[in-house]
């Protein structure tokens, strides 16, 4: 693994997490479990306003400080959900992340975020991950898509659907503290992923059950998708359409 963002023990690390209306949590919350157990680190919810923000299920989270409280991260993360379809045309949202992650040792996000990450400049040219559901708009931010479930592309990490987050959070504190410490994280949080039937991607699912799941969220990937074409206009970048 790198050691280009290995970071001295004795060095402390601000971690910033934007928090939101409509966020899906675990997107949050799994990484969370992982980097507030990094030694010497301090980690800040971050908003708008330091006001509370529901989540799409009706999880309270209360921000730390407003972006214009916030100092400059040593890592940003950017999780994503449904809410992430008014991210990513808010100019606020998009210049703190702009501006967070030209001095941030590294921009992570999961599920979806890559999409915010994209509406604020940060894919083009680069490697990404997504929501599976949401893959195939990655390139109307420039972005070369990847199916993995964590990819790194410079400072840049990426992770895909809601509890791929976890498996980032890990491989940003193995970049930042070293492997012996993410390793001591993930035993202690007991992460041996075992789920119960199997299917937790499209590869893994059968045709009646990833079009039934497909379906469910048809209505946002097709929003989302409009406002993807609007900013790839916006970038000028061309698609294969």
């Amino acid at each position: 693994m790198s050691k280009e963002f290995l970071t001295p023990a004795d060095q402390s690390l601000r971690i910033g997490a934007i928090v939101f209306p409509d966020m899906d949590q675990i997107d949050l919350t799994g990484p969370f479990s992982v980097l507030a157990r990094l030694p010497n680190s301090s980690i800040q919810l971050l908003w708008k306003t330091p006001t509370v923000v529901q989540d799409q299920l009706g999880l309270k989270l209360v921000p730390d400080a407003s972006f214009s409280e916030a100092a400059p991260m040593d890592v940003l993360l950017v999780p994503g959900g449904p809410g992430q379809e008014q991210l990513m045309e808010d100019e606020t949202v998009l210049n703190f992340i702009t501006k967070q992650a030209r001095q941030a040792k590294i921009t992570f996000s999961v599920c979806t975020g890559s999409l915010i990450c994209g509406a604020a400049g940060l894919l083009k040219g680069r490697s990404a991950t997504t929501h599976w559901a949401s893959l195939h708009l990655l390139k109307y931010f420039g972005a070369r898509t990847s199916h993995e479930r964590v990819v790194i592309d410079g400072n840049l990490v990426s992770a895909a659907g809601l509890t791929s987050g976890i498996d980032g959070a890990l491989r940003v504190a193995a970049l930042l503290r070293g492997e012996e410490v993410a390793k001591g994280i993930e035993l202690a949080i007991q992460y041996a992923p075992d789920p119960p039937f199997g299917v937790g991607s499209p590869e893994l699912a059968d045709d009646e059950l990833l079009s039934r799941v497909t379906a469910e969220t048809s209505q946002l990937t097709e929003k989302r998708l409009q406002t993807a074409k609007r900013l790839a206009a916006k970038f000028k970048i061309s698609t294969t359409e």
